[in-house]
């Protein structure tokens, strides 16, 4: 081959391919067959981002779009792997129920279930609301993922406030398809799927069906049980699809989804950092208690099977379990061709099953569970639209839009034998671990207690439903100048209903408090004296240490204004406590009754009561939160403008709106103000060099009030049973009252060189908090005496790397007739950010890039292709989150072989 044929322009037709039928049947509808024909011929990427078979460069929006076959080719099935081909957008790795995405910085760090996600995703022309969704699935037989930027509402079903996600999969036809992919990988990596289709009843119905499976084991093995590693997959998945055309006015689809549940162990991915500091910022010693002084006590040392260097060195656990995950699905996608507009009905189910059981960093029975939530999710959603045809002075569509969604949630808390002795103070833990009843008390502490556990509820019943109203214009002014105007408003009603108790009182009820909150236990309370405090029961002062009694405030008398009893009197209430009390000092000490303990023995009744109560933490009955209900408006203006065929610039205003959140915090209800963001972008479209070079570049500012994420906010229910005069703050979803983005985006494609095609995004991100007075302390800022939040005005926004981007690179090397050698590869590139809220220096994770590669060998048609795939090709080991004691690790490189081919 010559030189000079080797750099032989040619037209960017001949490079990408062009996208296959749009994300819903209704927009395939929507465009008749010469204009589908006419975009074929163009060979111009196209998207769906308007519910139209559009050119991307008309479409006056920040658009990144990457084509399924470009994912095929390097393995890349997982939302991580999909986020690494678009600039500015990036994917927080946590668990497969917390795990979040975020677009222009602006959704990355913290959510709760009750909480609308800040980047849209939508499948198949279906809104997911709720981001564990896309978490722990794979995504398959894909023909274009799309990005847009910037809010998104009076089109595309739920509104979202930073942007899409728009995933298309490929579709039924009335053509025989059947595509193949087996992959092997390193630690017995096993990927398959098929995909398989055609006519059932020629010109009438038509199907197509999806299967993959996606299992192997992780990096980390658990030396406990080594069949456990860290992160393993274990996916398996299959939808099918029919399309049903029984006239030329009409059209449907019917698509079912099921992904049956399995484990995969995510949660604990973490080790101690080895040597973390030991003073704050301003010289004083850091005095909290460290995993590494827990295994110095004794109760630990005596087990020489494990030591601090396996404990810093490995990650050895004997409760952790798999976080099981699962979900199914049905859509019915329905298209009218009904004069001269089409109407399109698209009604879908969505249910998600989420159950973790975790564990603390040691194999010793401190925790069954160390927290885990149990989430059983549904959503329903309806939306009609009316979509007008093109051509005319104006296009327009229009609808409504309903969605209903149901999260059951239990976040689960199970205490084992060695808790007690984990939790205790040093001073508890010093008077318990003296004789034979203290070790008793200190096992029976939190033996086998079980929790429905305060973070931020134990048990919540989320409904959300929300009614919308929509419509969206462009108005062809002159050949050369369109306006696209949008409005939306989406009537919101949020509930929550909540709980947090004891669903087991394990090995020893008799150590439960006697009230919490309102919320009766059945137990005692045993304090000593302290100072000048005085000591109430049933409101009339009482001797120090007397069973059943609760503290006041110091120096008064007045019993404390939290609620004391609920069902039943003080009296009634008393005589119970005394019993408990009797019971104690005859199991631990052998003792006629709790009056004939000597104060050692009080005190270490107190002890092991007080461990309990600290563990469990706050309690609260069934209440129902401030709901949050409101009509929020989202809209769009946006001009257009083609200088020419190749060169359309463009500017756009967008307004759209985040739900509140109907929450609890601390058991008491704690309603959370919308989100509202505005977003100007300017930017332009280029087809360059004889259509060679696609170039594409914007400018944007954004501005959003009352940002939702962690704030430090008051505590009332703290507040009001300590009850001395001292406001009590926590750390909780609130809202920040001022943020703002603003950056420059480049989005290309070039195909000048023959065989040759490079993909390419980059984004320079400045988000900051505008307006932050009511932030929680960094860690090495809250020492004591320090106020209990801090201004992080002006500072950069967590979660937000301020430079992005990254290359895609496909090259394709005939050889021997119709055989070709290919060469694939991705590189992603971030710059470093916070990965805390509170901005800790200890919470930076550098910069890092990650490249992606394969080579492989195959036939020009694509009926087969043999491929050596390497993933982290460089090894790049940055952590994916880290804080002053803890760090995750990257994943390393994997390397794998993988077969494709068509029939």
């Amino acid at each position: 081959m010559t030189t000079k044929h080797l750099f032989r322009r040619r037209p960017l037709a001949a490079l990408i391919a062009t996208l296959a039928a749009g994300s819903a049947l209704a927009q395939e509808a929507a465009v008749p067959a010469a204009a589908a024909d006419e975009t074929q011929a163009l060979g111009a990427v196209t998207v769906r981002s308007r519910n139209r078979i559009e050119k991307l460069q008309d479409v006056p929006l920040s658009i990144s779009v990457v084509q399924g076959a470009e994912l095929d080719r390097l393995g890349a099935v997982g939302i991580d792997d999909i986020t690494k081909r678009a600039a500015n957008v990036s994917w927080n790795l946590g668990n497969q129920r917390t795990s979040s995405i975020s677009i222009r910085g602006i959704g990355k760090i913290g959510q709760t279930e009750a909480q609308d996600p800040s980047v849209g995703i939508i499948v198949d022309g279906v809104s997911y609301a709720y981001n564990a969704l896309t978490s722990s699935f794979d995504f398959v037989d894909i023909d274009t993922v799309e990005v847009t930027r910037g809010p998104q509402g009076t089109l595309l079903g739920k509104n979202a406030s930073v942007g899409n996600i728009i995933f298309t999969t490929k579709r039924p036809s009335f053509t025989p398809t059947a595509d193949f992919t087996l992959g092997f990988r390193q630690r017995d990596g096993v990927f398959a799927t098929a995909a398989i289709g055609g006519p059932i009843v020629d010109g009438l119905v038509a199907w197509r069906g999806t299967f993959s499976a996606n299992r192997g084991a992780g990096d980390i093995k658990n030396p406990y049980n080594r069949d456990i590693s860290y992160t393993n997959t274990d996916r398996v998945s299959g939808r099918v699809q029919f399309l049903v055309t029984p006239s030329a006015d009409f059209k449907a689809r019917f698509a079912f989804d099921l992904q049956p549940r399995a484990g995969e162990t995510t949660n604990g991915r973490s080790f101690p950092v080895v040597n973390p500091p030991t003073t704050y910022s301003n010289g004083a010693p850091i005095t909290t208690l460290t995993n590494e002084q827990r295994l110095a006590r004794r109760w630990f040392t005596d087990n020489t099977g494990y030591t601090l260097s396996d404990y810093q060195n490995t990650l050895t656990t004997d409760s952790v379990r798999g976080l099981v995950t699962g979900s199914s699905g049905a859509t019915a996608d329905l298209s009218w061709q009904v004069a001269g507009h089409t109407l399109t009905s698209i009604t879908a189910y969505k249910r998600y099953h989420f159950n973790a059981v975790n564990d603390d960093a040691t194999p010793f029975d401190v925790y069954r569970n160390a927290g885990g939530f149990w989430n059983d999710y549904w959503q329903a959603s309806q939306e009609l639209r009316l979509t007008s045809a093109t051509g005319g002075f104006v296009d327009y569509q229009a609808g409504l839009y309903f969605i209903k969604v149901d999260n059951q949630v239990d976040y689960r808390r199970w205490w084992g034998n060695d808790a007690g002795a984990w939790f205790a103070t040093t001073a508890q833990y010093n008077r318990l671990d003296a004789n034979g009843a203290g070790r008793d008390l200190l096992r029976n502490s939190l033996a086998n207690v079980k929790a429905s556990f305060n973070s931020p509820t134990g048990v919540q019943d989320i409904r959300n439903q929300s009614a919308a109203i929509f419509a969206q214009a462009n108005w062809h002014l002159s050949d050369t100048l369109t306006l696209t105007t949008g409005l939306r408003l989406t009537n919101e009603d949020r509930r929550n209903a909540g709980t947090s108790r004891i669903s087991s009182d394990g090995s020893a009820p008799e150590l439960n408090p006697s009230i919490v909150n309102g919320v009766l236990l059945g137990g005692f309370d045993s304090y000593l004296n302290t100072g000048s405090a005085k000591w109430v029961k049933n409101g009339i002062v009482v001797a120090a240490g007397t069973p059943g009694a609760v503290q006041a405030a110091a120096g008064t008398s007045a019993a404390p204004t939290v609620t004391l009893t609920t069902d039943t009197t003080d009296a009634t209430r008393s005589a119970s406590a005394l019993a408990a009390a009797d019971k104690a000092a005859a199991k631990y000490f052998g003792a006629a009754n709790w009056a004939a303990l000597t104060v050692a023995q009080q005190r270490q009744l107190a002890d092991a009561q007080a461990i309990r109560k600290t563990a469990v933490g706050v309690l609260f009955p069934n209440a129902e939160a401030e709901p949050f209900k409101k009509t929020q408006p989202a809209w769009v203006l946006s001009p257009s403008y083609k200088f020419n065929t190749d060169l359309t610039g463009y500017a756009s205003l967008q307004h759209g709106e985040k739900a509140g959140i109907a929450q609890f915090v601390n058991g008491v209800s704690a309603l959370v103000k919308p989100e509202k963001t505005d977003s100007v972008e300017i930017g332009f479209k280029s087809a360059l060099f004889k259509k060679t070079l696609i170039f594409n570049a914007d400018v944007f500012l954004t501005r959003i009030k009352n940002y939702q994420q962690s704030v430090r906010v008051l505590d009332a229910y703290t507040t009001q049973l300590n009850n001395d005069g001292t406001s009590y703050y926590t750390s909780a979803t609130g809202s920040v009252p001022k943020v703002e983005v603003k950056g420059l985006e480049i989005d290309g494609v070039y195909g000048g060189i023959q065989n040759l095609t490079v993909r390419f995004s980059a984004a320079y991100n400045d988000a900051k908090y505008k307006s932050f007075p009511n932030a929680a302390q960094r860690t090495e800022d809250n020492y004591p005496g320090a106020t209990p939040y801090t201004d992080l005005s002006g500072k950069p926004l967590a979660g937000s790397a301020k430079y992005t981007g990254n290359v895609g690179v496909d090259y394709r090397q005939p050889v021997w007739g119709d055989k070709e050698i290919n060469y694939t590869a991705n590189a992603a590139f971030s710059s470093s950010f916070y990965s805390d809220v509170g901005l800790s220096a200890y919470s930076i994770v550098p910069k890092s890039t990650t490249v992606d590669a394969g080579i492989g060998f195959g036939t020009r048609n694509k009926n087969f292709n043999v491929t050596l795939l390497v993933k982290n090709l460089f090894n790049d080991d940055t952590v994916r989150s880290i804080s002053s004691t803890s760090y995750s690790p990257a994943l390393p490189r994997s390397v794998g072989i993988q077969f494709m081919a068509k029939l």
